[in-house]
């Protein structure tokens, strides 16, 4: 890979007007929110230990007026910093994140370096040749399962570099492997069933069993499951079908080349070496350690972390690669995704300047009162739209959660509406915006890697993104009214 992400990601096609980069579009969010904290009144809720949640939650009916503590120009600098940690506290905020991506881009150009993933994409491709079609159900079930369960969302981004290319050989394009992972992790988490992070923390807040509500989410899953599937495969056989179909079509040359260097070398035919068997081996079992750990022992990003860097070491003594060829190769492969973590800080950024101006708190505020005395379904509805706006401003799961559900559940009772209902909203509506959310670091980390400007991403999914709303909204309100 190339080293400098913002390139990897620009239109090729200087004829058409300039997308902003990744980091422009969260630099001028951050600037919004800040001037947001001089117009929004601040105000707090009092908090609460919870028990049944592990963190203090906001307590309904005890919101005051704070004094003012609008974010200025020194704030906005400072920022991107407090992104990564406190400044002040030294408390972790997404450092951990952004090392962890680093440690991936390691990996990958430590297993780039031994040719073992080039030889490997062409030697399945010649053996699903007529097939191919058929990996996007399969692979989006599969991210779909880690979604529901556990919540993928960091963990996608050891995936991008690698499948992307298994879709270019196949002859699709970027977008359709970004959009396997993505949107088949995210309609994972926007069906959440058991997720930790989604639905069980949210059932917690609002005092319900977390089973209370599930056939409805697995009803939400499925459907938006199949709805995507269907979508993501009609583009990728258009795409087959005629290229310059594709949104990013401007980019299939430097695309071919950017992740398929064999295609450079002449070696087409190439097959698997021992050593290359062994390296892909040792490949695939790190990934599964990585989702056993994150799934049945609480491991996070310092573990997977610690996990990808021994395993680039093991790869690189298989591969017989050399002291000077194993760093070199792990350095520049961090350096391919340096980008994506500086837009990990970059999105924390955001949640940041919101949090020290005190004005989450007064948002919800507002969104409470909205609610008072409508009917069920006009309530579930705004209830659904409330976290979807929301969502652009906490794109944490858990954290939208803790922050919503102990005030926004109880309105519930009052209007006739299930507590269960209102979980299934708020994490529908979480995990619906962060399919486009540019303050979800995934989306604009993933779409880095996977070479796909951000307003290509919009294009391609404003349909989808439109499909499962209607789908969504129905399914709430013909819950309400049973």
């Amino acid at each position: 890979m190339q080293d400098d992400t913002q390139n990897a990601s620009a239109p090729e096609d200087h004829t058409r007007s300039r997308f902003p980069t990744a980091y422009t579009i969260l630099f001028f969010m951050l600037i919004f929110v800040a001037v947001l904290t001089w117009i929004i009144p601040a105000g707090q809720y009092d908090r609460a230990m919870s028990e049944s949640v592990g963190r203090e939650i906001a307590v309904a009916g005890t919101y005051k007026i704070s004094e003012s503590n609008p974010q200025g120009f020194v704030d906005v600098m400072l920022a991107p910093g407090a992104g990564f940690y406190d400044p002040d506290s030294y408390v972790a905020n997404a450092i951990d994140v952004a090392l962890f991506v680093l440690f991936i881009g390691g990996f990958l150009g430590v297993v780039n370096a031994t040719g073992s993933i080039d030889t490997g994409i062409r030697t399945a491709m010649r053996k699903f040749r007529g097939k191919e079609i058929w990996m996007i159900p399969i692979m989006m079930f599969l991210f779909a399962l880690g979604g529901t369960t556990y919540g993928m969302g960091e963990e996608t981004l050891a995936f991008y570099a690698i499948f992307v290319p298994v879709m270019i050989v196949a002859g699709y394009d970027t977008v359709t492997g970004v959009a396997v992972i993505l949107i088949g992790a995210g309609v994972g988490v926007l069906g959440s069933t058991i997720n930790p992070f989604a639905t069980v923390i949210a059932a917690n807040a609002a005092d319900i069993p977390f089973t209370d509500g599930m056939a409805l989410r697995v009803i939400i899953l499925l459907g938006g499951l199949a709805i995507s599937t269907a979508y993501v495969m009609r583009y990728a056989a258009k795409v087959k079908a005629d290229p310059s179909r594709s949104v990013v079509a401007n980019q299939a040359a430097s695309n071919q080349a950017f992740f398929i260097k064999s295609s450079k070398t002449g070696h087409q035919d190439a097959t698997l070496t021992g050593t290359q068997k062994i390296v892909l081996i040792v490949f695939a079992l790190t990934f599964a350690v990585m989702i056993w750990g994150v799934s049945t022992q609480d491991w996070w990003m310092a573990r997977m972390g610690a996990l990808f860097l021994g395993a680039a070491i093991v790869i690189g003594v298989i591969g017989r690669l050399g002291e000077k060829k194993l760093t070199d190769s792990f350095v520049d492969g961090a350096r391919d995704l340096l980008g994506v973590a500086l837009i990990v800080g970059l999105a924390r950024a955001i949640v940041v300047i919101m949090d020290n101006g005190l004005i989450a708190d007064t948002i919800l505020h507002s969104a409470e009162q909205s609610l008072g005395g409508l009917p069920e379904l006009a309530f579930i509805n705004l209830m659904f739209w409330i976290e979807v706006g929301m969502s652009f401003f906490v794109p944490s799961s858990s954290g939208l959660a803790v922050l919503s559900m102990p005030i926004l559940a109880p309105l519930g009772d009052f209007a006739g509406v299930s507590r269960d209902l209102i979980v299934t909203a708020y994490q529908s509506a979480s995990g619906l915006v962060n399919l486009i959310n540019p303050t979800y670091a995934v989306v604009l980390g993933g779409l880095a890697v996977g070479r796909v400007p951000f307003d290509r991403w919009l294009a391609f999914i404003w349909p989808l993104l439109l499909m499962l709303t209607v789908f969504i909204s129905a399914a709430l309100s013909i819950a309400a009214i049973l």
